[in-house]
């Protein structure tokens, strides 16, 4: 009898320590690992941080979103094709940094395309910006899942104010490998200088570059202030950086987890947007709070400007981008 129970306690004890081991692997959760290229209190670190809580809760925390900021993942110029190659499961790129792989996108980079703050609403939230979404999966593999870090992009200097258009030229500014914001700055009477993100600040601080543009909170954030004293409100430019998510990781979802990621990115894009919207002007005082000198030029010379680029690049780049610029320049009225 005792030499049973021996056998039959160790019998059961066995079981459950299988039992444990595999609940607790079943139990295992599966990680998503989130990058962006500013610091973790950032405009980017609020979507990154909503969509963490929203996904996390929509599936009960099976899934883990850890978040990585500050291009601990790589950068910006690089992490579009890193999520091609499913080497980065998510990570929030401003859209410039994507047209290389994707250059319909280009369309959201045109000077002045958008005629106000609604117009670029009506675009991204319709049929136009849906489109864009599924084109791009289509040919990249990549998912877009939110537009989101919608804001205008605002221009600094460290020479000297400028008031006036004629003032904008004889500088070197800073600006992405797209060649779209490149013919841009030329059109304004600069000398475009093609540089990564990453290398920015110190070009600033060295002298390698006069200035640059970039979304307003960005501005304060990478706290540029301390080192480029004139702000120019010139709204330009608008800029988007939609959250992107890698074929690797989707293929990991079922189709209810699936459409639980897709309503957790929705839902942190309009949080996210709700929290910007408010916050553009008080971030320009607090710029000047911290010694930069702003100025508004008159925008219809850079307009003027502007609308030979557009009509360039409608010309260079095919019926297809033609036709895009088109429906957003309808979607205005």
């Amino acid at each position: 009898m005792k030499r049973i129970s021996v056998l039959f306690i160790a019998t059961v004890t066995v079981i459950g320590l299988m039992s444990f081991v595999s609940g607790d692997a079943l139990a295992q959760k599966i990680t998503m690992n989130l990058s962006w290229a500013t610091p973790l209190d950032s405009d980017y670190g609020v979507l990154a941080k909503k969509f963490k809580e929203l996904f996390e809760g929509y599936t009960a925390n099976k899934f883990e979103v850890r978040l990585h900021c500050c291009g601990q993942l790589g950068t910006e110029d690089d992490a579009f094709k890193s999520l091609q190659l499913g080497v980065v499961d998510g990570y929030i790129i401003t859209q410039n940094n994507v047209a290389p792989s994707f250059p319909l996108i280009d369309l959201f980079s045109l000077p002045y395309i958008f005629e106000n703050f609604d117009h670029m609403l009506r675009v991204l939230d319709g049929p136009i910006g849906d489109e864009i979404g599924k084109r791009l999966q289509q040919q990249t593999g990549v998912y877009l899942l939110t537009y989101g870090g919608i804001t205008y992009r605002d221009h600094y200097n460290i020479k000297r104010p400028i008031r006036e258009f004629s003032e904008f030229g004889g500088m070197k500014y800073r600006v992405p490998k797209n060649e779209v914001m490149i013919e841009t700055y030329r059109a304004f009477g600069a000398e475009a200088v093609p540089m990564a993100w990453s290398e920015t600040a110190a070009a600033l601080q060295t002298g390698t570059i006069d200035g640059s543009d970039n979304g307003t909170s960005v501005i304060r954030d990478m706290k540029f202030y301390e080192f480029a004293k004139y702000l120019t409100v010139l709204e330009h430019f608008m800029s988007v950086s939609p959250l992107f998510c890698s074929e690797r990781f989707m293929s990991k979802l079922n189709k209810d987890e699936q459409k639980f990621l897709l309503q957790a990115a929705k839902e942190a894009g309009l949080y996210q947007r709700e929290s910007m919207n408010k916050e553009t002007d008080s971030i320009r005082n607090y710029l000047v709070s911290k010694g930069m000198v702003m100025t508004r030029p008159d925008k219809k010379p850079f307009i003027l400007a502007a609308l030979k680029v557009q009509d360039r690049f409608a010309e260079k780049k095919g019926p297809e981008f033609k036709a895009m610029i088109d429906k957003v320049r309808a979607a205005a009225k």
